[in-house]
C-alpha cells in the first residue's frame, strides 16, 4: 500500500502539493495526469526517497522492490543484452560468486549457487531480456550490440528493457512512450497490462491510459484527487464535477457547440472508407472530451492559406533514401502520390520502415534518388519534426520568433497568437533557452501555424506535449481545412484527425484500407508470418545440411537407418524422463526437511543443514543436467522423426 497523508511538497518557491491525500493499493495500475509543472515527476521523487515532504507522511509497504526508469544512458560498450541482464542486480551478484566458486573449485557453494540462480530464474534470464528487446523494436542482430552504437531514442528503448527487467513489486514509468513508433507501444501496451505488481505511469497518451490503467490520480491545483477506472471515465467524471461550477457550465456548453459545428462540416465530407467512418464517431465524442478540458491553458485554430493548388503536391515514380560515402541506401521505391486540398492521410508502418523518409522527401529536403517531385503553384508546406525543436535560437523569445517570420505583424495580434499555445503574459518574452522539451513543441508548432500551411507534415507532433496540449492539438487538426500527413504513435490524435491511411513497409507505400484496429490485426499477422518463415528457413537450412545425396534407394535405405536410430533415442529420452522424476522426487524431500524451522535455530543440527544444503544444490545441477539430457534427445527425436516423414 502507498499513502500520503496531508502532505505538503515544495520546489524551490512553487508549492507543489499542499495537505494532499492519496491511497493506492497493491497492484493498482494508476495514471498520474496533471499539467507540466505541477510536480508529477516530484510525486515519484517521494516514493523513492529521493525527497522529503515538507510537511506531512508517507507511509508504503515494507519489502516492496521499486523499478525506476532513468532518464539518462551512458553510451557504454557493453552489448545491450548484458545491459538489460544487468538490470537483475540479484542475478548478476548469484552468477558472479558463481564464478568465484568455481575458480576456487568450492563445490558444495558452487552447488548451493546453481540453486539461488534457479530460484532467480536465472537460466531463462537471457532469453526473457531479448524478447523484451525484440518486442519494442530491436533486431535480433542487435542484441549483441553495444549500447554506445545506437542513438539516444534507441538507448531509452533498452533503458526502459531493463526497466522492465527488473525484479519489481512497484514500477514507476515517467513518460515510457515518448521515444516508441506504434507497433512498439502497442506492444508495451499488452505487457503491462499482464504486470502482476504496482504501476505508477506518468503519460499523456489518452489511448495508453486507457489501456493500462485501472485509476487516474489528478494533481488539481496543489492536490491529488483520486479517479476510479481509466482516463476517459476520469474525463467523464471530471466533467460533471465542472459543469456542477456555473461558469465553468457555460464555457462547456460554448467548446461542445463549436466542435459540434465542425463536426456537421465534416458529416457531409466523410467518405464511406472505414477511417472515414472511425474519424466520424471520433469526432462526435470530442464534444463530451471537450467538455473536461474547459479550462486549459490551451485554445488554439490553425488557419490554412488563402490559396491551394490541385494537385498540391505529386509523387512520381519515386525512389526515397539517401546517398552517402557507399552509394545509395534505398528505403522505398516506385512511390506515386498525388495529394489533393483537404486529404488528411496518416502513415502507418513498421518502425524504420521509412514513414520520416517520406516526409523529408515531401518537404523537399531530402533530395529524391530517383523520379519526380511536382509541386503545384501555390503549395505552402507546414512541417513539424522533432529536430526542429533543436533549430529554436534558444537566445530569442517566443515573440521575436513570430515576429521574425512577419515583421510588420501588430504586436497585440502576436500576443494573442501565442496566448493561444500557452505563451501568455511575460511568457512570450522568456528566452527559449530556459524552456522545457514542451514548451519547446508549442512554440515550433506554433510558428508551423502561423504560417498558414495548406500542407502540414507532422512527424511524431505530440511528443513532449501534455494531455491538455495534444486535446488542443487534436482539435485544431480535426478543423484544419488544408490538407494533413501525419506520423504519431497517438491513437486518440489519429482517430480524430484522419480520413485514410497509407503503409509503409516492405519498401513500398500503399493506401491501407482499414481503421487502427484492422492495423494492429496487420501487424499481428505479420509477425506470426515472419515468425514463421524465420523457422522455414532455419528448417530449410537443416535439411540442406542433412539431405542425404544418394538416389532413391539410398534414401530408403538411410530412411530404415534413421528408424533404428529412433529406437535408443526414444530409450535415451525415456531413461532420462524416469531418472529425472527420482531426482525430482528426492529434490522435493530434501526442501521437506529444509522448511523444518528448528534446522536453523538448533545449533547441534548445524551439520545437518549444510548438509541438506548441499545436498539440495547437487540435486538442483543433477536436475537440470538430466532436462538438459532429455531435451537434446526429445530434440533429435523430432528432427529424426521428421526427416523420416520427408523421406
Amino acid at each position: 500500500m502507498i499513502a500520503l497523508r496531508q502532505v505538503s511538497l515544495q520546489r524551490g518557491t512553487q508549492a507543489l502539493l499542499e495537505d494532499a491525500d492519496l491511497t493506492l493499493h497493491a497492484g493498482h495500475k494508476a495514471g498520474i495526469v496533471g499539467p507540466n509543472g505541477a510536480g508529477k515527476s516530484s510525486l515519484f521523487g517521494l516514493l523513492r526517497g529521493e525527497l522529503a515532504p515538507d510537511r506531512g507522511e508517507l507511509e508504503m509497504s515494507g519489502g516492496q522492490r521499486i523499478a525506476h526508469m532513468a532518464q539518462e544512458v551512458e553510451a557504454l560498450e557493453r552489448s545491450i543484452q548484458d545491459y538489460v541482464l544487468d538490470g537483475d542486480q540479484a542475478l548478476r551478484e548469484a552468477e558472479a560468486a558463481l564464478t568465484r566458486s568455481q575458480a576456487a573449485g568450492d563445490a558444495h557453494r558452487e552447488a548451493e549457487l546453481h540453486g539461488t540462480i534457479e530460484a532467480l530464474d536465472g537460466y531463462s534470464a537471457p532469453a526473457r531480456a531479448a524478447q523484451l528487446l525484440v518486442g519494442l523494436g530491436f533486431d535480433q542482430g542487435d542484441l549483441t550490440r553495444p549500447l554506445s552504437d545506437f542513438s539516444g531514442g534507441w538507448r531509452m528503448r533498452v533503458n526502459l528493457a531493463r526497466t522492465l527487467f527488473m525484479p519489481s513489486d512497484l514500477l514507476l514509468l515517467d513518460e515510457p512512450t515518448n521515444h516508441l513508433d506504434l507497433d512498439a507501444l502497442l506492444w508495451l501496451e499488452q505487457w503491462l497490462t499482464r504486470y502482476p505488481g504496482t504501476l505508477l505511469l506518468i503519460s499523456h497518451d489518452r489511448d495508453f491510459l486507457d489501456a493500462v490503467c485501472d485509476h487516474i490520480v489528478h494533481f488539481d491545483r496543489r492536490s491529488l484527487v483520486l479517479y476510479r477506472g481509466n482516463y476517459s471515465t476520469f474525463e467523464r467524471t471530471r466533467a460533471e464535477k465542472l459543469a456542477l461550477q456555473q461558469a465553468e457550465a457555460a464555457k462547456q456548453q460554448a467548446r461542445k457547440e463549436e466542435i459540434e459545428r465542425f463536426v456537421a462540416r465534416f458529416r457531409y465530407k466523410a467518405t464511406k472508407a472505414r477511417q472515414a467512418q472511425s474519424r466520424l464517431k471520433m469526432l462526435e465524442r470530442m464534444g463530451d472530451i471537450a467538455v473536461a478540458h474547459v479550462d486549459s491553458p490551451f485554445h488554439f485554430t490553425l488557419p490554412s492559406a488563402d490559396r491551394t493548388s490541385h494537385p498540391l503536391l505529386v509523387l512520381d515514380e519515386a525512389r526515397l533514401g539517401y546517398r552517402g560515402e557507399g552509394g545509395e541506401a534505398v528505403q522505398l521505391e516506385g512511390v506515386d502520390m498525388t495529394l489533393q486540398p483537404g486529404q488528411r492521410i496518416g502513415l502507418l508502418g513498421p518502425n524504420g520502415a521509412g514513414k520520416s523518409t517520406l516526409i523529408k522527401s515531401l518537404t523537399g529536403e531530402l533530395p529524391l534518388l530517383g523520379g519526380r517531385r511536382v509541386p503545384g503553384e501555390h503549395l505552402a508546406i507546414g512541417y513539424f519534426a522533432q529536430h526542429q525543436l533543436e533549430g529554436l535560437d534558444l537566445a530569442a523569445t517566443p515573440f521575436i520568433h513570430v515576429q521574425r517570420l512577419s515583421p510588420r505583424a501588430a504586436d497585440l495580434d502576436i500576443r494573442n497568437f501565442l496566448g493561444g499555445f500557452g505563451f501568455k503574459g511575460d511568457d512570450a518574452f522568456a528566452e527559449v533557452g530556459r524552456f522545457s522539451g514542451g514548451e519547446k513543441a508549442r512554440l515550433a508548432l506554433a510558428l508551423v501555424a502561423w504560417q498558414k500551411p495548406n500542407l502540414l507534415l507532422l512527424d511524431e507532433p505530440t511528443n513532449h506535449l501534455d494531455l491538455e496540449m495534444r486535446e488542443a492539438l487534436t482539435e485544431a487538426l480535426a478543423s484544419f481545412e488544408g490538407t494533413v500527413i501525419v506520423v504519431s504513435h497517438d491513437r486518440h490524435l489519429l482517430r480524430a484527425t484522419v480520413d485514410e491511411f497509407w503503409r509503409v513497409a516492405d519498401h513500398r507505400v500503399t493506401p491501407f484500407d482499414g481503421d487502427l484496429d484492422d492495423y494492429r490485426a496487420w501487424l499481428k499477422t505479420r509477425l506470426e508470418n515472419e515468425r514463421r518463415e524465420v523457422r522455414a528457413q532455419k528448417a530449410e537450412r537443416q535439411e540442406a545440411a542433412e539431405a542425404p545425396k544418394e538416389d532413391r534407394k539410398a534414401a530408403r535405405r538411410a530412411a530404415a537407418e534413421l528408424r533404428e536410430k529412433l529406437r535408443p533415442l526414444k530409450r535415451e529420452r525415456d531413461a532420462a524422463e524416469r531418472q529425472m522424476e527420482k531426482v525430482q522426487q528426492a529434490l522435493s524431500t530434501v526442501e521437506d526437511a529444509l522448511g523444518d524451522a528448528g534446522l536453523y535455530t538448533d545449533e547441534a543440527r548445524k551439520d545437518e543443514l549444510t548438509a541438506r544444503l548441499a545436498e539440495q544444490g547437487e540435486l538442483s545441477v543433477r536436475l537440470e543436467a538430466l532436462e538438459q539430457e532429455w531435451l537434446a534427445a526429445e530434440e533429435a527425436l523430432e528432427r529424426l522423426q521428421a526427416e523420416l516423414q520427408d523421406g
